[in-house]
C-alpha cells in the first residue's frame, strides 16, 4: 500500500478529500476545533447548533479534552490535547455531519467500515486517527493559538468547545478513507490470513492427547 505525507489547509476541500488514501500522513494547517460528548448535546440533542463563527471558519472536528491555562492577561493557552475514542459518537455522526458541516473528523482508535460507509461517505467526511498514546504534548506544540472557546462556563474545560489555530498538527493516519474503507479493518483483515497459516504450522495441542483441543475458528 503507498502511503504518502499529506498537509490539509482548513477548511478542508471537497478536492482535497477525495485524494486521501487509506494510511496516509496526515498534518493539520488553520484552524479546527474541539468538540465531544458536551457539544455533541448541545448541537444534536438539544438542536442549538454549531457557532456560525465557527462552521464559517472550519470543517475539521477533533474529537480531544484540551489542556487549557489562563494566561495573566485573561487570555488562553492550550498546551496539550488528549485525543477521545470515538466510537462513543456514532449515534450521533449523521446529524452530526448535517448540522455543523464538519468533513473531517479526528480522533482516537477507528470506527466500523459499516459506520464509515453509512455516515461518513455520504456526506463526503474521512476519518483520521492519532498515531499511539502519549502524543497530547507534541500535538499541543503545534497549536498556535486559541482563536476562540464556547460554552465554557457551562460545559467546562474537557468538554467546551475550542476553536484552534494550528500548524502542522500531526502525524494522524486516515483511517476511513472517502470510499469507506477502514485502515484498521484491512489490516485486521491481512493479520487473520497470516495467522491461520502460523496456526496450522504449530505443533498439535499439548493436551490433545486427552482429548482436548482448540481449532482455529475458536481463538479467532
Amino acid at each position: 500500500m503507498a502511503m504518502d505525507e499529506v498537509r490539509l489547509t482548513t477548511p478542508v476541500s471537497a478536492e482535497a478529500i477525495s485524494q486521501l488514501k487509506l494510511g496516509d500522513v496526515v498534518y493539520l494547517d488553520g484552524i479546527l476545533y474541539t468538540a465531544r460528548e458536551g457539544v455533541y448535546r448541545k448541537v444534536v440533542d438539544l438542536g442549538q447548533g454549531l457557532p456560525a463563527s465557527v462552521r464559517q471558519l472550519t470543517n475539521v472536528n477533533f474529537h480531544c479534552s484540551p489542556a487549557a491555562t489562563v494566561r495573566p492577561d485573561g487570555s488562553y493557552a492550550v498546551e496539550a490535547v488528549t485525543a477521545t475514542a470515538s466510537f462513543r459518537f456514532g449515534k450521533s455522526m449523521t446529524r452530526w455531519f448535517e448540522q455543523s458541516g464538519a468533513r473531517v473528523i479526528v480522533g482516537k482508535a477507528g470506527l466500523t467500515e459499516v459506520a464509515y460507509r453509512e455516515w461518513f461517505v455520504p456526506h463526503g467526511a474521512v476519518y483520521l486517527t492519532t498515531v499511539g498514546y502519549g502524543l497530547g504534548a507534541a500535538y499541543g506544540k503545534c497549536i498556535k493559538r486559541v482563536v476562540d472557546v464556547h460554552w465554557l462556563e457551562d460545559l467546562g474545560i474537557a468538554q467546551a468547545l475550542w476553536v484552534l489555530e494550528v500548524e502542522r498538527l500531526g502525524p494522524f493516519l486516515v483511517e476511513g478513507d472517502p470510499e469507506g474503507r477502514s485502515l484498521f479493518a484491512l489490516a485486521n483483515r491481512e493479520i487473520d490470513l497470516r495467522l491461520r497459516e502460523v496456526y496450522a504450522s504449530l505443533p498439535k495441542y499439548s493436551m490433545s492427547r486427552f482429548g482436548e483441543a482448540t481449532p482455529f475458528e475458536e481463538i479467532v
